[in-house]
């Protein structure tokens, strides 16, 4: 009887994921911990795997392989629903090299067909690792995430207030995405089946769309409202929300087309060490499916802190920098406002970038270059603030404009706020037919 119960639980995620609850079992095995099968989500082909609660076997771990592999093969996503006690103790050693061998499987077809992992109950050690090396990585609020399970911590006195939940997990950038009930994380998982390609050599989706509502408005800027000025009106999934809220990533469609958006903050936000860590992880997502990117920057660059640079903030920016510099899917810089210094090199690494008439394109602040430039005409000053200020405005107009970075090259095209989503359109239907071939090598080297 407890073997029948907790058979109809593990479908019960199939069955919700799948259309109409249809779908073909794989593997089938009415005592296993694992149930496997394989449908349409969202009208696209896809695999699942669903864990019931148990302790896995060997043979679980097994079916889970088997199934990645055969993904890989068909060019078609994995979403693995997790909720297991961990392993079968019984079995030895042999729990840590299946452990392994489910951790080498995921590192085998990364980059080649999306891997989705959906946490719905206990996901700890072992199958906390494969679940969060997965592409994308849900929650559903009730379930649990963990290297070290909470109550063994809170018995050594290492007490930490929502340890293993939803929550922290959220805010410590390690899933992308939460949900309410464990119904609403299985149909996230299955839209996001519809939006991502099927494998590495897909082309991305196509979607019916409305344009924006309304176009930028620089007085009430933010990322995620200058993102929503240039992608479709109602289509958009926001990764890590809670997680460095400086910076705003997000699938969303433009004209239709599936693309990733990053976007920084605004003028008066800094980027931390998170912020360049979590769009450089997005960017990477975006890259091994070709979906283009569009990044949106108007910042005060980063944190102006030798403590954040001692403490990462120099290894996060290298890793953004080169992530951008080592993508070959389509890339479009937005520059909305401020780009200055290592925040242009950092985000700007585009086959188009546009500037906005509002945008700042300089390679220091302009207040801190008339200080080096027109040192003489300060040094006479009887107003020091006053003067800094008008011949910084000089200089941002003469040579940090919209109009200089088109002229310089450091921009492709110059635009306002009401032709701004057009303009990214037609960037984008340019870099349509994009190809690039990186040159032969093992992989390469990020500072990660």
């Amino acid at each position: 009887m407890a073997a029948t119960k907790k058979n109809e639980q593990k479908l019960d995620a199939l069955a919700a994921f799948f259309d109409e609850g249809a779908y073909t079992e794989l593997y089938a095995d009415k005592d296993g911990a694992v149930a496997a099968g394989y449908g349409t989500a969202e009208g696209c082909p896809a695999y699942a795997l669903a864990q019931n609660g148990g302790a896995l076997t060997g043979a679980d771990v097994e079916k889970m392989v088997k199934v990645m592999d055969l993904a890989a093969k068909t060019g078609n996503p994995v979403v693995t629903f997790y909720d297991s006690k961990g392993s079968v103790l019984t079995e030895g050693f042999g729990a840590l090299t299946d452990a392994a061998r489910l951790v080498e499987a995921g590192a085998r077809i990364s980059g080649v067909v999306p891997q989705i992992a959906v946490v719905l109950g206990t996901c700890g050690a072992t199958q906390a690792v494969a679940a969060a090396a997965a592409d994308v990585t849900i929650m559903a609020k009730d379930a649990e995430l963990f290297l070290t399970a909470p109550f063994t911590a809170a018995a050594q006195g290492d007490k930490t207030p929502g340890a293993g939940g939803a929550e922290l997990a959220a805010r410590d950038g390690i899933v992308e995405l939460v949900y309410e009930s464990a119904q609403a994380a299985v149909a996230a998982a299955a839209n996001l089946v519809g939006i991502l390609p099927g494998n590495n050599l897909s082309s991305p989706a196509l979607f019916d769309f409305e344009a924006p509502e309304a176009a930028l408005d620089m007085a009430k800027y933010t990322g995620e409202k200058a993102a929503r000025a240039i992608v479709d009106a109602g289509n958009m999934v926001e990764f890590y929300k809670d997680y460095a809220t400086h910076m705003f990533t997000a699938l969303a469609t433009v004209a239709g087309n599936v693309v990733g958006v990053v976007a920084t903050e605004g003028p008066n936000n800094t980027m931390c060490a998170g912020c360049a860590s979590k769009a450089a992880r997005f960017v990477r997502l975006c890259d091994a499916f070709s979906i283009p990117v569009v990044t949106i920057v108007n910042t005060d660059g980063f944190v102006k802190s030798t403590a954040n640079d001692v403490h990462g903030g120099v290894r996060a920016a290298a890793r953004l920098a080169a992530t951008y510099a080592d993508a070959t899917t389509a890339k479009v810089a937005v520059i909305t406002g401020k780009a200055v210094g290592a925040a242009y090199t950092a985000l700007c690494s585009a086959d188009l970038t546009i500037a906005l008439d509002t945008a700042v394109i300089a390679p220091v602040e302009p207040k801190a270059a008339v200080t080096i430039l027109w040192q003489d005409k300060l040094e006479k000053s009887s107003d020091l603030e006053r003067d800094t200020a008008a011949l910084a405005a000089e200089y941002t107009a003469q040579y940090a404009s919209a109009a200089a970075a088109v002229k310089a090259g450091a921009a492709d095209f110059a635009a306002d706020a009401s032709s701004l989503r057009s303009t990214v359109v037609a960037a984008l239907d340019i870099l349509g037919t994009k190809r690039v071939q990186r040159l032969p090598k093992k992989h390469g080297n990020l500072s990660l």
